[in-house]
C-alpha cells in the first residue's frame, strides 16, 4: 500500500530547494520515479539532486541517451529517461547492476516501462503544472526507505 502526500512549489528555486532536501536524505539504494508532462520540473529536480551531492556534471534531459551515470566517491546517480520506450525496449539498460550497487541512486523519468522490474520500495513523484511556474507534486512511498525519504521532503 502506497502512502501519499502532496506538496507545491511556486518557482524553479523552490523545486531546486526540494531536490536539495531530498539529496541530503539520500544514502544510496533509493529509487525515485518522476512523472509529469514535459516542462513540469522533473529534470530541474534531478539537477538539484546532482548539485547537492557535489557531482561534477550537471544533468540534462536524458531523453536522447536513455541513461546517464554521474558519480563521486560516495554515491552513483543514475538518471534514466524512458520517454517513448516500451517495456520490451528497456531490458538491456542494466537494471540488475544498478539495483545491486548499494551506492546507487536511481532517478527515472517516464518510468512506466520499468515499473514491474523495480522494487516496490520506491518514491514516486508526479509533477503537475498548476499555472505559471507553480506545480503540485504528489509523493507516493511504497516502503520503509521511501516513506522515510518522503518525510524528509514534507
Amino acid at each position: 500500500m502506497m502512502n501519499e502526500k502532496t506538496i507545491s512549489t511556486a518557482c524553479e528555486q523552490e523545486t531546486l530547494a526540494l531536490a536539495r532536501r531530498c539529496a541530503a536524505a539520500l544514502k544510496g539504494g533509493e529509487i525515485i520515479f518522476l512523472r509529469g508532462p514535459i516542462g513540469a520540473g522533473k529534470t530541474i529536480f534531478v539537477k538539484g539532486i546532482a548539485q547537492a551531492l557535489g557531482l561534477k556534471s550537471s544533468p540534462t534531459s536524458a531523453s536522447f541517451s536513455l541513461m546517464k551515470r554521474y558519480h563521486n566517491r560516495q554515491k552513483t546517480l543514475y538518471h534514466i529517461d524512458l520517454f517513448r520506450l516500451s517495456e520490451t525496449e528497456v531490458f538491456n539498460l542494466g537494471f540488475e547492476e544498478m539495483l545491486e550497487d548499494e551506492k546507487a541512486i536511481i532517478l527515472a523519468e517516464w518510468p512506466d516501462p520499468i515499473t514491474q522490474m523495480m522494487p516496490q520500495d520506491r518514491l514516486e513523484m508526479d509533477f503537475t503544472l498548476t499555472g505559471g511556474d507553480n506545480r503540485q507534486i504528489t509523493l507516493r512511498a511504497g516502503g520503509a526507505v521511501s516513506r522515510a525519504l518522503m518525510e524528509k521532503l514534507l
